[in-house]
């Protein structure tokens, strides 16, 4: 590109000196495809996400509420733990039809490395089958594969055991992220975004799975058992491009990225935390604090993300509201939330739990409908951690909602503490009788939770 310009000038140069003078209109020609040139020269690839498949587990492997508090009585979990956990069980926002692996169904439950490698393959290698299969490609077609699995990091990695089990490239591109919590879905789209655009028309596969049978907690922390009642099992295959060629047959392009880590931050960064009990057994601890740092990871995110999508109007009057917070101090209004409801049709907000979605629905001034996805893939399916957003995504394609041109906010949260943004613009209009995991039942949705008294 240098060289390039270099030239440019160069003959530019000794035409001034040949002619004597050069018109303006001429200047204002050469500076014209001066500015052209560096604009084709350093645009942008787009990305577009061609399709992608959420793992349907077989009924057989549901564990309906009695199944579970029985597996917690005989498993001598301490009748007043037992109690807690029915109790976090009730308002979690989890139906009956949410799964487990066949190892948790036995008793007491089999944790090996054995059974956490089977049930990762057993995920992965479905729906990476289906994907490829549904669209015909080759697995030696794939360029780019990157997995995430956060608690579960075997040697050799997940990636390897994909690579090995479809026979794709020796001189593929291959990432393991692990240890980056619920987030790392969209983690896993940002770091093959960023590989396609180094790698010319190239395809990517991304894989986000959560293994459930090693990471059960069996001691009477209570801030550990909660992880027992809301962690399903899930997972997720999506595949990318750059490829011109294949943005007719694109479900959505990739619009926006937005990442925010408060990991400076002691509060956050323990939040959620894996660490060993006073009786050196292992757990994930959920702090109290979760949801005041989330609602504060997402407000930074959300200052980021703002200008990118919202309408002027919407940044004029936060804009306003905040410096006439600055003038008449903090008692006066509060800031101005944005709408962004004019900047999205569909909202995709991480499946944590039922209290995360009710206040991100609340800090967002969003309606029920807005979070409806994200409840129902909570209900059916539970916590599938960092592949839940593609649940709700699969729920909104089902239902016959999402258009051509409508665009999709898809919001994950993590430890570290992350909240991490995704905006899709869907470029055709998506079929509601394809088949997706949402499909055979689709009708009976969506269903009336629950309520429980705290």
């Amino acid at each position: 590109m240098e060289s390039l310009l270099s030239k440019y000038f160069s003959f530019y140069y000794l035409s001034v000196i040949s002619e004597g003078s050069i018109s303006v209109t001429q200047s204002f020609v050469a500076i014209a495809l001066i500015l052209i040139l560096l604009c084709f020269c350093f645009r942008r690839e787009s990305v577009y996400l061609l399709d992608y498949v959420c793992y349907l587990p077989p009924d057989y492997l549901r564990l309906p509420y009695s199944h579970m508090i029985e597996h917690f009585e005989l498993c001598n979990f301490d009748p007043e733990m037992v109690d807690f956990e029915q109790k976090v069980l009730e308002r979690s926002g989890i139906g009956v039809e949410a799964c487990m692996p066949e190892s948790v169904h036995e008793l007491p439950p089999n944790d090996s490395m054995k059974h956490a490698q089977a049930e990762v393959e057993l995920v992965l290698s479905s729906i990476v089958k289906d994907l490829l299969s549904k669209h015909k490609v080759h697995p030696k077609s794939i360029d780019i594969l990157v997995s995430n699995c956060s608690l579960f990091c075997p040697t050799p990695s997940i990636t390897s055991m994909i690579i090995n089990k479809f026979g794709f490239r020796s001189n593929m591109k291959s990432v393991n992220l692990s240890g980056m919590g619920c987030s790392a879905g969209l983690l896993s789209v940002n770091l093959a975004k960023d590989l396609l655009r180094v790698h010319k028309n190239s395809l990517a596969l991304v894989l986000s799975i959560e293994a459930v049978a090693p990471n059960g907690y069996r001691g009477v922390a209570k801030s550990k058992l909660i992880a027992n009642v809301l962690f399903r099992m899930g997972g997720a295959a999506i595949l990318l491009s750059n490829r011109k060629e294949d943005k007719p047959m694109a479900k959505y392009k990739l619009q926006h990225l937005v990442r925010t880590h408060l990991g400076s931050n002691d509060k956050a960064y323990q939040s959620v935390y894996q660490e060993p009990d006073e009786n050196e057994i292992v757990g994930v601890s959920l702090s109290r604090s979760l949801l005041n740092v989330a609602a504060s990871a997402l407000r930074t995110n959300i200052t980021d993300l703002g200008p990118l999508v919202l309408p002027y109007f919407e940044q004029l009057r936060y804009g306003w509201s905040v410096i006439c917070r600055k003038i008449w101090g903090r008692g006066n209004k509060e800031i101005y939330m944005p709408n962004f409801r004019k900047a999205f049709e569909h909202f995709c907000i991480h499946a944590g739990g039922k209290s995360v979605i009710d206040a991100i629905e609340e800090s967002l001034k969003l309606q029920k409908k807005d979070s409806e996805a994200s409840r129902m893939a909570l209900y059916r399916f539970g916590n599938t951690s960092s592949s839940s957003l593609w649940y709700e995504l699969c729920y909104l394609e089902a239902k016959g909602r999402v258009k051509k041109g409508d665009r999709v906010w898809q919001i994950a949260f993590g430890s570290g503490f992350k909240c991490n943004s995704a905006v899709w613009k869907c470029l055709s209009d998506i079929d509601p009788n394809a088949r997706n995991a949402w499909s055979d039942r689709i009708h009976l949705y969506p269903v009336e939770i629950p309520a429980f008294d705290c």
